[in-house]
């Protein structure tokens, strides 16, 4: 049986476009990806929001990265990434609804961007802004830290889609220097992501800023 193919429109780094890829690894479903601007006509006519990654698969043209994903662990890895106890199920969603609407907007927004426009834009860096946003990125850590205190992973104890929607949005603070020396303080946090980020389809996933900086002392 040929290997199922998984074509994303998105940015080329971009957490959400991580999620999916990762999902793809581990559902073993190969997977290309075209480089298209969020805000661009071409995506608007896929996601009428305006977001990306987007995706084509088995005939499919899909959106939202929860629904992609769900999709593809459902079809193609028999959903072993999503529980089967009704109980361990709501906390994996509950976790990706977290990760989803409080923890990304915070992190990417006060934190991420600035870094990222200073790094690359060469644009000054709003060092207000990630002041002003590091009391909610470090409050939103300790939560997240005494989550993990209480199990291995984030919906109980199995690796789920909670743990790579998780991961790919806390990896990015972990490689900032304001987020490196909060999740220092945070051994629990700390360790969980140098375990988890072993795994195969993290590893396979990799950007190539985190590849550069993979000797760095953890």
């Amino acid at each position: 049986m040929p290997v199922p193919t998984l074509h994303i429109h998105g940015t080329i780094i971009s957490t959400y476009t991580r999620i999916v890829q990762t999902v793809a690894e581990e559902a073993g479903v190969g997977w290309t990806i075209t480089a298209t601007p969020a805000q661009s006509e071409e995506n608007r006519r896929r996601h009428p929001f305006g977001k990306v990654p987007t995706v084509e698969i088995d005939g499919l043209s899909l959106y939202e990265s929860v629904a992609i994903t769900q999709y593809i662990d459902n079809v193609h890895n028999g959903g072993s990434l999503q529980p089967d106890d009704p109980k361990i199920r709501a906390e994996m969603d509950r976790w990706i609804a977290i990760a989803n609407n409080y923890l990304f907007p915070t992190f990417e927004h006060g934190l991420l961007m600035p870094r990222l426009a200073h790094e690359y834009l060469k644009t000054p860096l709003r060092s207000d802004i990630i002041e002003a946003a590091l009391p909610d990125i470090a409050r939103y850590l300790g939560i997240v830290c005494e989550r993990i205190e209480m199990s291995p992973h984030f919906a109980g104890p199995d690796f789920t889609l909670a743990d790579i929607f998780l991961y790919c949005m806390l990896r990015p603070v972990q490689m900032t220097s304001e987020g490196r020396n909060l999740i220092d303080q945070l051994l629990p946090l700390r360790h969980w992501l140098n375990r988890t980020g072993k795994r195969d389809s993290l590893l396979l996933t990799r950007w190539p800023r985190e590849i550069e900086n993979a000797a760095e002392p953890k």
